[in-house]
């Protein structure tokens, strides 16, 4: 007769994504000036584009800048969702 696994702990959040991070001005214009965990800031972009409509109607992958994210994704008109990550972490100190 087999024993019954053990629960498995639950997943410690990590730190370094709730350190509060200040976003750089052209991100602040986005996201505000407030230093956030990476976690809101990652949320608050996403909100600001669903809000908006940017998202690639063929691609719903890729996202369509706006003038305020095109300064964020360094002028690029569109980013993929993973790209967009990165790009984002480079306006964060």
């Amino acid at each position: 007769m087999k024993k019954a696994a053990a629960p498995a702990a639950a997943r410690k959040p990590n730190a370094a994504f709730m350190k509060a991070m200040t976003p750089s001005t052209v991100l602040a214009a986005v996201v505000g000036a407030a230093p956030l965990p990476r976690t809101e800031v990652t949320k608050k972009v996403w909100d600001y584009i669903k809000k908006l409509d940017l998202q690639d109607p063929a691609n719903r992958r890729m996202i369509n800048a706006d003038d305020k994210l095109k300064a964020v994704f360094g002028g690029k008109a569109q980013v993929s969702m993973f790209e967009m990550t990165k790009l984002i972490s480079d306006h964060l100190k």
